[in-house]
């Protein structure tokens, strides 16, 4: 009922919150006689936070309409390359033509979004880095909400496949970049394809920020997954989906549990921003009270998670260990990342981070002992948190260039 109650509570509060925009605009626009009458800026950024606060926030748009290539700007177009019911890959294809493509030489790179609570546009700046030097795809997974039921269910193992057989499309010569959750089922997906000795093998792969092995330095993340039986994730978390999606009786984890969860782990942090956007409003400081905006409007767009992939990772990932341990099996086959040998492999992890702890994606080396030494590397972001690593100005200024770096070296 948890999933039919918070519908019945957004369509109450739509109307309210919809008169709250109105009312801001009405207290803010300068052509409104609202406007100029005595604490105006007040009562509009008070009415602008109470929309911010209980509106329903969409998917965003990745909006990457061009990047800068030699001093030059190039148009971008989304493509969409394949389309499956619980992804779509995506391609950010450079307006230019097949000869003046191929001057530039930009290797292939598939970025594996997080299937974690956010949208794949969480990596929007990820991806506009990497443009300038790469030809960049994306896994755009889909809102499990707006899968009907009658696609059937989706598991890790079936991350795991579909990873695989967006690798197969894209090979050859193609680099692999995991960020956060993804990076556990990217490596079982390469390991197996290397057991197998399938010829598509990527050149490299570069893990950021994710749990490989979750018993190094845990987090709150971490300690959540293993004070809880998996009993009760799947009796306290797992809802239907309302009647109202196309997705209607699927079992889900749902986007505004997760989104709680994050509000939850650092709730001290967001109630200072949300005063220093009201403050911003007030004195008229645009700049920053946009900042916010878009910060908030990505992070506090959020989808559902199909049940069975959600209590797989619990239960695989978090609560038995099953790749550091050696004991994951996928598909009747034992993941085995020691039979990586021509891979190039590189980690990333942040100093600060405080969702995957600090030796956790750093594991990776540990159980590819097949990879020679000289095509290993590890990065510690010096300062950088979690989103720090694949957002904002290390990760322009210092990480993308290193993995750029590292593409080329082994490419």
């Amino acid at each position: 009922m948890l999933y039919q109650l918070h519908e019945m509570q957004r369509s109450f509060l739509t109307p309210l919150m919809q008169w709250a925009d109105a009312s801001a605009k009405l207290f803010s626009n300068p052509v409104s006689p609202l406007a100029h009458t005595p604490f105006a800026q007040r009562i509009a950024a008070g009415y602008e936070l109470m929309y911010r606060l209980g509106k329903d926030y969409e998917k965003p748009a990745f909006e990457i309409r061009s990047v800068v290539i030699g001093g030059e700007p190039v148009g971008i177009m989304e493509h969409t390359v394949e389309e499956r019911p619980f992804c779509k890959l995506l391609h950010f294809k450079k307006d230019l033509s097949d000869k003046q493509f191929a001057k530039l030489k930009q290797p292939k790179v598939l970025v594996v979004a997080p299937l974690s609570g956010h949208h794949a546009t969480l990596l929007r700046d990820t991806v506009r880095a990497l443009l300038v030097e790469h030809d960049v795809y994306i896994t755009d997974w889909t809102d499990a909400r707006m899968v009907p039921a009658t696609e059937g269910p989706f598991h890790l193992d079936d991350y795991i496949y579909y990873v695989q057989d967006f690798i197969r499309l894209l090979a050859p010569d193609l680099h692999v970049i995991s960020v956060c959750q993804p990076t556990v089922p990217v490596l079982a997906a390469i390991s197996l394809m290397a057991t197998a000795k399938d010829p598509q093998l990527p050149k490299t792969m570069t893990m950021m920020g994710g749990p490989i092995d979750p018993r190094r330095s845990p987090t709150a993340v971490n300690d959540l997954a293993t004070e809880k039986a998996y009993s009760w994730f799947e009796n306290t978390v797992i809802y239907s989906v309302p009647a109202n999606y196309p997705g209607y009786g699927r079992r889900v984890y749902p986007g505004f549990l997760q989104h709680a969860g994050f509000i939850a782990m650092n709730p001290g942090r967001h109630a200072q921003s949300h005063r220093e956007f009201y403050m911003h409003l007030v004195t008229g400081d645009d700049e920053p009270a946009e900042g916010h905006r878009k910060f908030y409007d990505e992070y506090n767009a959020v989808l559902d998670m199909p049940a069975e992939y959600y209590l797989d990772t619990i239960k695989t990932v978090f609560q038995d260990f099953s790749l550091p341990k050696g004991t994951w099996m996928v598909g009747g086959q034992l993941v085995r990342p020691q039979d990586i040998t021509n891979v190039a492999l590189l980690t990333v992890e942040g100093e600060l981070d405080d969702i995957s702890g600090a030796g956790q994606t750093q594991a990776a080396h540990d159980l590819c002992t097949g990879i020679p030494a000289d095509m290993q590397q590890d990065y510690v972001a010096p300062g950088a948190g979690h989103y720090g690593i694949f957002s904002g100005r290390r990760w322009r200024e210092t990480i993308c260039p290193k993995i750029g770096e590292f593409i080329r070296q082994h490419g």
